[in-house]
């Protein structure tokens, strides 16, 4: 672990809806009219150590709109520690973008020094818990700008779960002081996966003030062995029972930031703006409720 020197980073507060940034629709959204869209989220790992036309369009990006980081290879779950010069890449990139805080997931993706291409879980054992949050907690000094934890999708838990999740996850935010990035999405395949209740599992989360940003995918359905399972693959609209996990995420934390994220069979950029705007349309009706 490198010690870091003090931030030059420029944070600001990020609201409303925002799109995860992807290659297939960059230049349509640098040179076309200005979306609806609040912010765009970028994956650092994209554009570290790369020179020439996508920083380039990534700079003209962030003149139009706010960005904010969000990691996938900072593997805060792995046995050894993140590699101290990644987290110096990592740092510059969050500086460059004038991301106001850094996210990745509660995950492992790395044995050593090969990377697995893959967010995996972690047991969720005290042993596990003591060190991530250790980590966690060391994170904000070294990138310079707050750090949330994103809550991942596991489909098979490796080794004896020696707590339930929510409590192994309610145990990093709090021994770590980071804040939660909240997947709903995610808590909606565990729940169905593992056979729990999402609504029970968001009203066991710390309260309002430890969720950063929300964010929101579509995931597909299989039957294997006569048994439905879904899989996280950001591939489609969000259903109709993530939509009201969100509406009662939104009533329970408050209207934080929220994201779009789509990954793979990527629609035209005016589908992704709709479900924005049906995201923000599920936050004024909460706040109209509210008042």
């Amino acid at each position: 672990m490198f010690r870091p020197e003090p931030s030059v980073a420029a944070p600001g507060l990020l609201g409303g809806v925002g799109l995860g940034l992807r290659w297939d629709f960059l230049e349509e959204v640098v040179n076309g009219e200005k979306l609806p869209i609040d912010f765009f989220e970028v994956s650092p790992e994209n554009y570290m150590r790369r020179g020439g036309y996508y920083p380039e369009q990534l700079e003209r990006l962030q003149a139009r709109y706010p960005l904010v980081t969000h990691g996938l290879t900072l593997s805060i779950g792995a046995r050894s520690e993140p590699d101290a010069a990644y987290l110096r890449e990592l740092r510059a990139e969050i500086e460059r973008t004038k991301s106001p805080f850094h996210s990745d997931h509660l995950c492992f993706s790395s044995a050593g020094p090969r990377s697995l291409h893959e967010l995996l879980p972690l047991q969720q054992s005290r042993e596990n818990l003591r060190r991530v949050a250790e980590r966690a907690r060391r994170m904000s000094d070294v990138l310079g700008v707050p750090f949330a934890l994103e809550n991942i999708t596991y489909y098979v838990h490796p080794g004896r779960a020696e707590m339930p999740e929510l409590e192994f996850l309610s145990g990093v935010l709090d021994q770590s002081g980071a804040s939660l990035l909240l997947d709903v999405n995610n808590v909606y395949v565990n729940a169905m996966n593992h056979g729990f209740d999402a609504m029970g599992f968001l009203n066991g989360l710390p309260p309002r003030g430890v969720v950063q940003e929300m964010h929101l995918a579509g995931h597909s359905v299989h039957t294997v062995g006569g048994r439905e399972i879904r899989i996280d693959t950001h591939s489609a609209p969000v259903c109709d029972e993530v939509w009201s996990l969100y509406a009662a995420a939104l009533e329970r934390f408050g209207p934080v930031p929220t994201l779009i994220e789509w990954d793979s069979e990527i629609p035209a950029l005016d589908v992704l703006v709709a479900e924005a705007g049906k995201a923000d349309r599920t936050r004024d009706a909460h706040h109209a409720c509210a008042a």
